[in-house]
């Protein structure tokens, strides 16, 4: 009799969290429409190279004072693109008078995987990129989350959508590809994709569209 009543409770339980789930798939991108002017917690995750230079060129056409306070998370290892989003809101106090100080915070985060680090160590290092995930969206608690790619957005992208199943923090995740991936999605945005974990995903190129119809294509924002 006891048994019975615990497998009926887990049942009942998983039914609820495909119902939640299916829920947020449903919705998603759906509820930032309007013309309400409320402004949205936001979490920028940078990536070296090119990822950051087409992140903060997508940021400097973005409505910033909706999208405030601003939180950028790079690797740990990634010094530089903290470093050039610094110089971008340190240009927001000439322009509007806003001290950055006020509206953009800086974090890093551990990196699951090095490059040429084996695959063996990198359960290790996957496991505490995790952990430091999970308190960084516990803290930040972002309404917003915009990224392009960077291998850093997958732990941050999958756990802000389990604490949307949860009904912990609605954050809504629009993916941006890179405008060097003209045929094929970067791992990072397969993996979102495939997953359905974006709420808006967004492509470049048009051949990119054709291969992946659920994503918008934009064309080209360089």
């Amino acid at each position: 009799m006891a048994l019975g009543s615990v497998v009926a409770a887990v049942t009942a339980l998983a039914l609820l969290i495909l119902i939640r789930f299916l829920y947020v798939v449903l919705w998603s991108g759906k509820l930032l429409h309007g013309k309400s002017q409320k402004t949205y917690s936001t979490l920028v995750i940078l990536g070296s190279g090119g990822h950051t230079a087409e992140m903060l060129n997508l940021l400097s056409v973005l409505q910033k004072e909706r999208f405030a306070p601003r939180f950028y998370v790079a690797a740990a290892t990634d010094i530089m693109s903290l470093q050039k989003a610094r110089v971008l809101e340190d240009s927001l106090v000439d322009v509007a008078g806003v001290s950055s100080g006020e509206t953009a915070k800086y974090m890093q985060i551990y990196r699951s995987r090095e490059v040429g680090q084996s695959y063996i160590t990198s359960v290790w290092t996957t496991l505490v990129a995790t952990t430091h995930a999970l308190y960084i969206m516990i803290q930040l608690r972002p309404e917003v989350i915009l990224c392009n790619g960077p291998g850093t957005c997958i732990p941050l992208c999958i756990i802000a959508f389990l604490f949307k199943v949860l009904g912990i923090r609605w954050s809504s995740i629009f993916y941006v590809e890179s405008i060097a991936r003209v045929r094929r999605l970067s791992l990072s945005g397969l993996l979102l994709y495939k997953l359905r974990v974006a709420d808006q995903f967004f492509v470049q190129w048009p051949q990119l569209h054709r291969k992946y119809p659920q994503a918008v294509y934009v064309g080209c924002l360089m």
